[in-house]
């Protein structure tokens, strides 16, 4: 785990390294962030070792990344200096680190508090500060698992989101303690979106899902590659489902490649692979992920945008309000099973499948049926032989700007298809075509090792 941001202390050594560095110039800079880099990979290794040998649980912090460097010289000169010692951005930042939380600076909303008084290592005024604050979150935009905890609350509650932000990603249960009301929230977002300029600094990747077998009534499997110009990274996700409640909870393991290869095999054929390009930024303090859906998939992914975050703002209005200006939004689907990637995947038409997820019941238990056993059914439209069906929930045929005028294929979000097997970008994709050309292609990729471990680091940018 990684923490960036503003809670150093006037000890701050790499703060310290970091001002050092800026005040030089040209290649001085460079090569002080190179070899300080160096210096940091090879101290975190051999607390990464120690951690990987204790016999018991073990979560490693660190005070910084190595991403930080990035923040303190050019593009250009940064890309250089991977290149010379064989770096890459996914091993840096995705790989070597399970999950990164950045503290917002004071002089960023709470600027009454910031004071460069007592600060050895803190001359710049606030509007540097925030500068080299936003520099220092942009460095890590793009890892799977990066939060953001600005000032929007006094610092003692801000320590209590760190906190809890970080049991919640290992798995500790903190009760009511620890309760910051912040949960992830997902919107449909209308497309196209818009050009590229429209944006705030971004990373975008390319993701691949595969759900594995499982018995779906206790557990949902998923397989997660993800990465930039051929380096990626795997995550194993176990969603488990209470027995009684039906709420649940999700494990994520890092995976190695040969790992995410070994399991592969057990994808089920029940659903198609997902494939999406994520866009990650960051707009107003808030880390927002965009999903666009790509082919080849059910064509009721086609042209899907959905944008996730993660907030605890209760007021709707409030909530549309804050997101991104330059994208549309068409509607917030938090829980909808409509938009859940698990039914999404769903080779089998919706109506009749057994294992669409269609929720929570008002007794807390799953729901595994959308036809004739659940009260929720999704936002779409449908058409049988090119007549349209009856409104559903109120909507029209017309949906998310667009009309269904395709014969006989179930509509859903304005796109065609026909229990998941009609034609894909005009060819018939058979099942398992494209997982054997994912496999193919995995193999000629190769992998950097950094010498770190897979255990529990966690990268914070003070």
């Amino acid at each position: 785990m990684v923490v960036t941001g503003d809670l150093c202390n006037s000890d701050c050594k790499r703060c310290a390294a970091a001002a050092v560095a800026m005040a030089w110039e040209g290649n001085g800079a460079s090569k002080f962030q190179e070899n300080l880099l160096k210096t940091m990979i090879q101290i975190e290794n051999t607390f990464f070792e120690l951690g990987r040998t204790c016999q018991r649980n073990c979560l490693i912090i660190c005070d910084r990344g190595a991403m930080d460097a990035s923040a303190f010289i050019s593009k250009e000169k940064w890309e250089a200096m991977m290149a010379a010692n064989n770096w890459n951005s996914v091993e840096l930042r995705d790989n070597r680190y399970n999950h990164i939380v950045h503290m917002v600076s004071a002089a960023n909303g709470a600027e009454d508090f910031y004071s460069t008084e007592d600060h050895a290592c803190r001359s710049e005024g606030v509007e540097l500060a925030r500068e080299l604050d936003y520099n220092a979150a942009a460095a890590w935009i793009g890892h799977p698992y990066f939060d953001v905890i600005d000032n929007s609350t006094d610092f003692d509650k801000k320590m209590n989101r760190l906190i809890a932000c970080v049991c919640q990603k290992i798995g500790i249960d903190t009760g009511d303690r620890l309760n910051v009301n912040s949960k992830k929230r997902k919107f449909l977002v209308k497309s196209p979106i818009p050009a590229d300029t429209e944006f705030p600094p971004f990373q975008d990747f390319d993701v691949v899902h595969n759900y594995l077998q499982s018995d779906m009534r206790k557990a949902q499997v998923r397989l997660r590659k993800r990465g930039q110009k051929g380096h990626w990274s795997y995550i194993h996700t176990l969603r488990k489902f209470h027995p009684t409640n039906g709420q649940s909870v999700e494990v994520r393991t890092q995976l190695t490649h040969r790992d995410y290869l070994n399991m592969l095999p057990q994808r089920d054929d029940a659903h198609f692979t997902i494939f999406k390009k994520r866009r990650c930024f960051i707009y107003n303090n808030q880390y927002y992920q965009l999903d666009i859906y790509r082919q080849p998939t059910h064509p009721r992914c086609r042209g899907l945008v959905l944008l996730e975050t993660y907030s605890a703002t209760y007021d709707q209005d409030t909530l549309i309000q804050s997101l991104p200006k330059f994208l549309t939004i068409e509607k917030e689907v938090t829980g909808d099973p409509a938009y859940s990637m698990y039914n999404l995947s769903l080779k089998e038409d919706w109506k009749t499948s057994k294992k669409y997820y269609a929720g929570i019941d008002s007794n807390g238990r799953s729901k595994w049926s959308m036809n004739g056993h659940s009260d929720s059914k999704p936002d779409h439209r449908c058409k049988t032989n090119g007549v349209p069906d009856e409104k559903t929930n109120g909507h029209s045929e017309k949906v998310n700007g667009y009309a269904s005028k395709t014969g006989d294929y179930p509509n859903v979000n304005g796109h065609c298809g026909r229990n998941g097997h009609g034609p894909v970008n005009g060819a018939t994709i058979p099942n398992g075509k494209a997982h054997k050309a994912e496999l193919q292609n995995f193999e000629s990729n190769h992998r950097i090792d950094l010498g770190s471990p897979k255990i529990p680091k966690v990268a914070v940018n003070i």
